[in-house]
């Protein structure tokens, strides 16, 4: 499996929160997957609340 760094921002109540997250998974759709499940688990977040906006393989 590669590594993938995950950028881009949710939203909050007072606005915008930038995040970069790093995931092993074996393809960049699955790394964006893998990052908007933890996201809305951990900050209890909608899928239309989060906006990936950079995938790269590290």
């Amino acid at each position: 499996m590669s590594q993938f760094t995950v950028s881009g921002r949710f939203q909050m109540r007072n606005g915008f929160q930038e995040f970069t997250k790093r995931v092993e998974a074996p393809n960049d759709s699955v790394a964006r997957e893998h990052v908007l499940s933890q996201l809305g688990s951990e900050h209890n977040l909608k899928r239309t609340q989060i906006e990936i906006g950079e995938v790269t393989a590290a």
